[in-house]
């Protein structure tokens, strides 16, 4: 790998925050200050963490501290996701599917962090 933008993680990360930010926008105007700032925050956090992590990389264990961030703040917009999707009926069919994408997103981390931890060298 020379860059983080060859990781997976990343670029999966990258799209769906796009998509993220766009159907947060979606919200009723005092929601886009509320929940959907804390979900624009959440997701543009699990791309900005893997790339820090992947910037100290030479420290394996600072590594996979920021991958470990990046899946808790993916956790994170998973569950903002959901809080929308029971408040706003009109979203559900559409924050459902993201949730499921993130999901996707989890298992990934998930797995590239167990890759790191096991065999990954400085």
């Amino acid at each position: 790998m020379k860059s983080y933008k060859d990781l997976d993680i990343y670029n999966i990360s990258i799209e769906l925050f796009f998509e993220t930010n766009a159907f947060s926008l979606k919200l009723p105007t005092f929601e886009t200050y509320e929940l959907g700032s804390q979900l624009r925050r959440s997701s543009d956090s699990i791309n900005s963490n893997i790339v820090e992590g992947y910037g100290r990389k030479s420290y394996k264990q600072d590594f996979i501290k920021f991958i470990t961030y990046a899946h808790a703040s993916n956790l994170e917009c998973h569950n903002h996701l959901y809080k929308i999707s029971r408040l706003y009926p009109e979203l559900k069919e559409e924050g459902e599917k993201l949730m499921e994408e993130y999901h996707k997103l989890g298992v990934k981390i998930h797995n590239f962090l167990d890759y790191v931890k096991s065999s990954w060298k400085t």
